[in-house]
């Protein structure tokens, strides 16, 4: 069942996070995922958007925890670390619909 991250941060340091993206992408590529939304302009229906809002996809759990513990993506995730402030990531799995 596909698994979605789902992701948001304000962005502090722009000239840093410049290199997170393409950096990032490669390895997202790796484990079969696929970046839906990257967005900084998110209009907030509700609540507060934050700088960046992303959905990523994969094609399920396991692919998707595997490339954010992959040691590679730990050393590309210091860069969104150290760029961003106030980050939510989620996990969710695509809706399932009952069986009738």
């Amino acid at each position: 069942m596909k698994a979605y991250y789902i992701i948001s941060y304000d962005i502090t340091d722009m000239e840093l996070y410049q290199q997170y993206p393409p950096s990032a992408a490669p390895l997202i590529n790796e484990y079969g995922g696929d970046v839906l939304v990257s967005d900084t302009s998110a209009l907030a229906v509700e609540g507060n958007a934050r700088a960046m809002n992303a959905i990523v996809v994969f094609p399920d759990k396991e692919q998707a925890l595997a490339c954010y513990h992959d040691e590679r993506y730990r050393e590309v995730m210091k860069i969104r670390h150290g760029s961003t402030t106030n980050c939510t990531m989620v996990l969710a799995e695509a809706f399932k619909q009952p069986v009738e």
